[in-house]
């Protein structure tokens, strides 16, 4: 591409596209750019942005976009509007608005090699020149010339479309054009010769011969260079001595032997040339070329040394662009530019910027796209697609947007990889409808999308649950004869099972087997989503079948799908079936016969049906199998999951008495019991327990004073807390969250801790101790006093929470625990700057945290941020409780009312 020299946009814009781009993108050459803009600074970074925010990314992107239209905007010498209004004047078949053109051989070439901005498709232009060439050609007065045919000939070749050159050569030869126009040979031969078949223009340069006609200059050079590319050299020799010597055909002569690997041959004939004729040419470049393509680099460095000319900087920079050596590229250019003032042109700028796109260097191609602007190259639409893909991989969509919404007054011809980058921007970016948009222009020009960017618009789809859009997605890609990845059908069928469209996922597998019957089912994924919507709308009588052929794939069940499957058909009372699928499972030798028999336990104790379990128990006694411990464990917590306790202790004694149960029976025994709310029962057999000198687990601890403080039995909270003391154990959030709550909700567990407290001693002497101690020796009665008396009377929060920290380790449960009683407390100012701590520190909130904010701020009246945080619930996908709820909507109508009486006042 020529170099044009052009006003540049006005200074004052082009200093702040500089400045915006140069904060926004590193250039380093390796790291790639941050996104555009940084993040304000808000009261916490859950929270909506203000429309401050929004206004300064939107002026940004708005600043760049219009600098690079600017850029983009730049006249060219070829874009004539007269020749434009041809182009559309064929586009809407208003051949009568061409009547009046003057027709010469000069002005149809002309119109042929225009590129009119407003027709980007290469398709549909290739057609509009063709209409123009058949319409000029029946025109009176006027004949083609044989540089219009070669000029038709090279864009049929260019746009891959030989066999349409070959269909008219065999036409135009069975005319009897040759009487009337004795140059017509001429015109077959170089037809020949571009469509890709010199051997049949040979045949007619002989029948020429034959009649006493020769080929011109031209045309013997196009028919020798075809030779060459067609790897002919023989013929390529032998002909190119019956034709006269000069440098074109010096050129294609050193152009063979570099082909042939004969470089010292081919560097001996550039030495016949004229030295400004070497230089020149593309001669020196064909061997560097050549030289790069086969790695000989320093060989191809002297040649460019020797002779240092543009014509040969731009072959080596080539060369070293398609030998993948970047680094070089840029230091050459660096070196060049600074000694010599070279810059070369745009094909080559284009070359390396889309090189460097494939490898991320952004900060490189942010530099280049710059220098392109300050140098005056015009940009040509490759450059434009390549501008569009560095802002969609930089994170600037909106740039990217902005420019493609006017690609059609720009002249941008989008190709596919401007479509997958823009599609993957959007579709990180969020913007799943602008995403559909682009695609659906992407298909109308003749792209599908690749497989990348086609499974992660599915898949985005698929997670924002737009599966109507994801099935046109399919239907578009069966029409296309694009048939997507088993992946994508297999995430579109999780999606639907788990939005309750179980009919559509049912669909799925019919859609896939008619291109591959078996690649669905490859992923586990395909039988599980479908074994667990089935269980959601009760169709269970297709799961024995299911999960046995889920085997037969050579999928192995989990246990947690076993379960699943086992209750629920115990739940539908089909019995029968589990027993008759227990049966085939064990034909199959796939698990192991106890393993099987236990998962099959499991489910029927899930399903509260402790008969089952029982009677698959009993199988496994009979069949021989010796019940292993986590067996016995499974039946036991059949029996407590099903309220038979009585059971459940005749089983516990019974197995007693064959052998002493271990920690492991005791901790299960006692979480059984504390899940079927038994806490007299489970605190007898946690005495058991610790008389016969087993220490219980810390989960059955945690789960017996969770049910302890659930009934309020503070005393026997107190109790076990001693003991979990006395074990040594370190303290887990868990035990801790429990206390603290209840510490929350009332004094009664204060009060139970003081009663069996020495009431001599005081809470300072006490934290003093701990201090000194350490946070391994803490005791949680002096927590428990530390957090009652905390929330209301310390100022400094800070304190409390690294003293929290020291004693354990807290979690968001803890914060959420705090904020809420710096709720209760009215301390609202507080508890914002704990919510902003807990996210500096890295920690979630969830449902309950926003929860409790907009519950705090409609309790104390505060109704615009209440309003405001509730938005921000929104948006992180929580939904408020239903007691919150109407205490903000009771919020809302008194501040409804006050304005109202304001009115009336």
């Amino acid at each position: 591409m020529p170099r044009l020299l052009f006003p540049l946009p006005s200074r004052s814009r082009r200093r702040r596209l500089l400045a915006i781009l140069s904060n926004t993108f590193s250039a380093s050459a390796h790291a790639p750019p941050p996104r555009l803009p940084p993040p304000l600074p808000q009261l916490s970074p859950l929270l909506p942005h203000t429309a401050e925010s929004y206004d300064s990314v939107s002026a940004a992107a708005a600043d760049i976009a219009a600098s690079f239209r600017d850029w983009f905007l730049v006249p060219r010498a070829s874009a004539a509007p007269a020749l434009d209004a041809i182009y559309e004047a064929l586009a809407a078949d208003d051949m009568a608005a061409l009547e009046a053109l003057a027709l010469t051989e000069a002005f149809v070439l002309s119109v042929l090699r225009h590129c009119p901005r407003r027709i980007p498709d290469s398709d549909a232009l290739l057609l509009l020149r063709l209409k123009f060439f058949d319409w000029s050609g029946r025109r009176p007065r006027y004949r083609h010339t044989r540089a219009v045919y070669h000029a038709v000939f090279r864009l049929l070749s260019r746009a891959r479309r030989s066999s349409v050159v070959l269909d008219w050569l065999r036409l135009f030869s069975a005319t009897n054009s040759s009487a009337s126009q004795p140059r017509f040979h001429d015109t077959l031969v170089v037809g020949y010769a571009v469509a890709g078949d010199p051997q049949r223009g040979l045949s007619v340069l002989g029948r020429m011969r034959y009649h006493g006609y020769n080929l011109d200059a031209v045309s013997s050079r196009i028919l020798l260079n075809s030779l060459v590319d067609a790897s002919l050299h023989n013929f390529a020799d032998s002909f190119s001595r019956s034709i006269a010597a000069s440098p074109v055909t010096t050129c294609i002569r050193i152009k063979s032997l570099c082909r042939r690997g004969s470089f010292d041959d081919a560097v001996a004939l550039l030495d016949t040339l004229p030295f400004a004729q070497a230089s020149r040419g593309p001669a020196a470049g064909t061997i560097i070329t050549e030289f790069c393509r086969r790695g000989r680099y320093d060989e191809a460095s002297r040649i460019v040394d020797k002779f240092s000319s543009c014509d040969v900087y731009g072959a080596w920079i080539h060369g070293l662009i398609e030998a993948g050596r970047l680094d070089t590229t840029l230091q050459f250019l660096s070196d060049k530019k600074e000694a010599e003032g070279y810059i070369p042109d745009g094909q080559r700028y284009d070359k390396l910027v889309y090189r460097l796109l494939r490898k991320h260097r952004l900060g490189e191609v942010y530099d280049l796209l710059v220098e392109m602007m300050e140098e005056g190259i015009a940009p040509g639409r490759s450059t434009m697609s390549a501008a569009l893909c560095f802002f969609c991989k930089a994170g600037l969509v909106e740039v990217a947007m902005h420019l493609y919404r006017s690609r059609t007054d720009l002249g941008i011809n989008p190709n596919k990889d401007v479509y997958n980058n823009l599609i993957r921007a959007l579709c990180r970016s969020g913007a799943t409808e602008d995403a559909c948009l682009v695609l659906e222009q992407s298909m109308a020009d003749g792209y599908f999308p690749g497989r990348q960017t086609f499974s992660m618009f599915a898949n985005v789809l698929c997670q924002e649950g737009k599966l109507d859009k994801v099935r046109e997605l399919l239907d578009r890609a069966l029409k296309q004869e694009a048939w997507p990845m088993d992946n994508v059908l297999a995430k579109y069928l999780v999606a639907l099972c788990k939005s309750g469209n179980v009919d559509a996922a049912c669909a799925v597998p019919q859609i896939a087997s008619s291109k591959n019957p078996a690649g669905l089912y490859r992923y586990e994924s395909t039988y599980k989503s479908l074994i667990r919507a089935l269980i959601l709308i009760r169709r269970v009588d297709v799961l024995p079948r299911l999960i046995l052929e889920m085997q037969d794939m050579g999928h192995i069940p989990t246990r947690n799908l076993y379960q699943s499957v086992v209750c629920a058909l115990c739940e539908e009372s089909r019995y029968g079936e589990v027993l008759e699928l227990l049966e085939k499972q064990l034909g199959k030798n796939q698990l192991q016969p106890r393993v099987c028999y236990n998962y099959f336990i499991s489910g029927a104790g899930h399903a509260k049906k402790a008969d089952v379990a029982r009677e698959v128990y009993n199988r496994m006694e009979c069949a021989g199998i010796e019940p292993s411990v986590e067996s016995n464990i499974l039946l036991l917590m059949s029996y407590l999951r099903s309220k038979r306790i009585g059971d459940a202790l005749n089983f516990f004694n019974c197995i007693h008495e064959k052998k002493a149960p271990r920690s492991k029976m005791y901790n299960l025994f006692i979480s059984g019991l504390c899940e079927a709310r038994k806490p007299e029962q489970a605190m007898v057999f946690w005495r058991e327990a610790r008389d016969k000198g087993l220490i219980p687990s810390i989960t059955c601890y945690e789960e017996l004073v969770l049910l302890l403080s659930a009934v309020k039995d503070y005393d026997s909270v107190v109790k076990v807390i001693d003991d979990f003391r006395e074990t040594g154990r370190p303290v887990s959030a868990f035990l801790c969250n429990v206390l603290l709550l209840h510490t929350l909700r009332s004094t009664d567990l204060l009060k139970a801790w003081t009663r069996s407290e020495d009431k001599s001693e005081s809470f300072e002497a006490r934290a003093g101790e701990i201090k000194g101690r350490g946070a391994g020796r803490f005791l949680i009665g002096q927590l428990i006093e530390l957090f009652a008396s905390g929330i209301r009377n310390r100022s400094d929060l800070e304190v409390l929470e690294e003293g929290l920290e020291q004693f354990f380790p807290v979690d968001i449960y803890t914060y959420n625990m705090l904020i809420r009683g710096l709720s209760m407390a009215g301390r609202m100012d507080s508890a914002c700057n704990m919510f902003e701590r807990l996210c500096r520190k890295g920690y979630q909130p969830n449902r309950w945290t926003f929860d409790t904010m907009v519950h705090g701020f409609c309790r104390h009246g505060n109704r615009n941020e209440a309003e405001r945080w509730m938005e921000a619930m929104y948006r992180n996908g929580f939904y408020p409780t239903w007691y919150t709820m109407r205490l903000y909507n009771n919020t809302s109508l008194r501040a409804h009312d006050q304005k109202i009486m304001s009115f009336v006042e």
